[in-house]
């Protein structure tokens, strides 16, 4: 096992949650503003 490649691939896992993270924590904060029945309209008009 080469250690480069792997410590790079923890590094992007990570980033990648923490990416994750931050969007939802902006989407629950902007939930409240846009109200829930539109996302729900949208999710059932599929």
């Amino acid at each position: 096992m080469t250690k480069p490649s792997s410590y790079s691939i923890v590094t992007m896992v990570i980033f990648l949650i923490y990416l994750m993270s931050k969007w939802i924590s902006t989407y629950s904060e902007l939930w409240p503003n846009i109200g829930i029945p539109p996302i729900t309209a949208l999710l059932l008009g599929r």
